[in-house]
């Protein structure tokens, strides 16, 4: 089986001293080896090929066949590692925290301990209703998930 531990460490060593960050790493039942990475503006296709044939030169097929695919994390998967957050700063997020409630709003400050959110919320006034924004702050171990809205405009 091939080892999970070492290719993240082959990937992170890759990765130490570059703006790449990593995301996740995932081994299915007959090595379909699949590393998600990103970076602040976004990582491209060359940089998936290059750290794919980086990969493959550190791993033996000889020894052990597999499948790898390198690619982002795509815009609708939930937020994985701290470096998302700080990619979508100023960006509209769906957070659900471990309550269960729902709020969307401008992402406007990410700490080590968590998140600050700008939402929208309606409150009544006299004969009509008012949006305000209102900012909420959220602990990490409070959120249960996080990721990107994608607005078509």
């Amino acid at each position: 089986m091939i080892n999970a531990v070492k290719i993240e460490k082959i990937v992170k060593d890759w990765t130490e001293d570059k703006d790449i960050f990593f995301v996740a790493l995932s081994i299915g039942s007959v090595n379909n080896i699949k590393v998600l990475l990103d970076k602040p503006e976004g990582i491209t296709i060359n940089e998936c090929a290059l750290i794919s044939r980086m990969i493959e030169d550190k791993l033996n097929r000889d020894e052990e066949d597999y499948e790898l695919q390198v690619s982002s994390p795509g815009l609708g998967m939930p937020f994985r590692v701290i470096e998302q957050y700080y990619k979508n700063r100023g960006n509209e997020i769906e957070v659900i925290t471990q309550n269960g409630l729902k709020n969307k709003g401008i992402l406007n400050e990410v700490t080590d301990k968590g998140i600050e959110l700008v939402i929208k919320v309606q409150v009544k006034e006299v004969k009509k209703k008012k949006v305000i924004h209102k900012n909420i702050s959220l602990d990490f171990n409070q959120i249960q998930s996080a990721k990107t809205v994608i607005a078509f405009k």
